[in-house]
């Protein structure tokens, strides 16, 4: 029995059966590279759904964890630390905001977007009590906890979890007209991804993310846009509302903000929504936490030193340029920003896991998502040269 093998047969044994992974067994990484326990090398396409977008192991974010976790690590927030503030400071000053609120999953900080936006209903736009509405699309993808799968329309997410969370109403994506008609006097908030990745990399008609926040403004609706996959540089924008200049009331992130080697997520916004939070209404016993806020301040140098938000511009452009060269009869789309690209097969040609499962055998690793898209979202650290490598073993899977 090969290494890969007694790997997987003893996670199956002792593993809840939540994931389908390919079948292979990453063992360490660098940059864009990863090798598994068999000593074989593959390119990295996934990049951990962008929590990885700086690469694997980089040298300057793993050095800041290896410095703050010599010094000290978790202190809760019943104390203060060295390096929360230093951190908060240049997230704020990127985004252009004025306060943030630092949790540690994504799903965390979408739930605390809803937490500060029914509060901020209540308090400042004088919702009554248990009243304020959420707006939220359909195929959303914004995590997996109870109140988050209580308004998803996928209903494997939801089946045998309820009851469910209510204060919910699910509009079609990319709609606008149906936004301005679902508002009433209780909606407090509109949430929703400016490009929906798990539900297959779903960019929205040109144009709606710029009516969304004019319609969310007139209504004094809270705009909440969960960036945590298409956030700090993935698209080619620093955020891709930047596409539409459509800046949001609250900012979630996560994923790339943990520089690949740590969680943190974060909510960003006003001083009026933050203000509705007083001491003991929401924490987290490692949110801003001394090595979280080291490797996220890192994590947010280096996106800056590298260029990695013009990088994925750039490098977008041309691995999209190069997959559409390829023509394949299979293929129905392909679409995306930066680098967040969805490769959609035709439902003619079966699904798109064992596309994936033969680009693994070729050395490129990526995953299906919603059954017909192929997802390639590598570190945006990568190079022309390696997106021509990872290009000649693609034309022949989609061909």
């Amino acid at each position: 029995m090969s290494r890969t093998e007694q790997v997987i047969r003893q996670t199956e044994a002792y593993s809840a059966n939540n994931y389908h992974p390919l079948p292979v067994v990453i063992a360490r990484g660098e940059g864009v590279w990863v090798y598994d326990v068999e000593g074989k090398r593959y390119l990295d396409m996934l990049s951990a759904y962008s929590a990885l977008s700086h690469g694997h192991r980089h040298p300057k974010i793993v050095q800041a964890l290896k410095e703050q976790a010599d010094k000290i690590t978790i202190t809760s927030r019943a104390f203060h630390n060295e390096t929360m503030g230093s951190f908060l400071e240049k997230l704020c000053t990127l985004a252009g905001f004025e306060k943030a609120l630092p949790m540690n999953t994504g799903t965390e900080a979408v739930e605390t977007a809803i937490k500060a936006a029914r509060k901020w209903g209540e308090l400042k736009k004088g919702v009554p009590k248990n009243q304020g509405e959420i707006i939220v699309c359909e195929n959303n993808f914004h995590g997996r906890t109870v109140t988050v799968i209580s308004f998803s329309s996928e209903e494997q997410y939801r089946r045998g979890f309820g009851p469910y969370t209510p204060g919910f109403k699910i509009i079609p994506y990319g709609d606008a007209k149906a936004l301005e008609e679902a508002i009433t006097p209780n909606t407090i908030g509109f949430l929703l991804e400016p490009i929906q990745g798990e539900a297959g990399v779903i960019v929205p008609p040109e144009g709606y993310l710029r009516d969304v926040r004019r319609i969310t403004k007139k209504n004094n609706v809270l705009l909440i846009l969960d960036e945590i996959q298409t956030g700090l540089g993935r698209t080619g924008k620093l955020f891709a509302y930047e596409y539409e200049d459509a800046k949001p009331d609250i900012l979630t992130l996560g994923k790339a903000l943990g520089g690949g080697v740590y969680p943190v997520s974060a909510i960003l916004s006003s001083s009026d929504v933050m203000d509705v939070f007083t001491p003991g209404d929401h924490g987290s016993t490692f949110g801003g936490n001394p090595l979280a806020s080291a490797v996220g301040e890192a994590a947010l140098e280096v996106l800056q030193e590298e260029n990695l938000t013009q990088r994925a511009q750039e490098l977008g452009e041309y691995f999209m340029a190069g997959l559409r060269r390829i023509a394949s009869p299979k293929v129905k789309d392909i679409r995306g920003k930066g680098l967040l690209i969805g490769v959609e097969i035709k439902e003619e040609f079966g699904t798109a896991r064992p596309y994936c499962e033969n680009l693994m055998h070729l050395g490129l690793l990526c995953k299906e998502t919603h059954h017909q898209t192929i997802r390639f979202a590598p570190p945006l650290v990568i190079t022309k040269e390696q997106i021509d490598w990872a290009l000649d073993r693609i034309e022949p899977v989609l061909k």
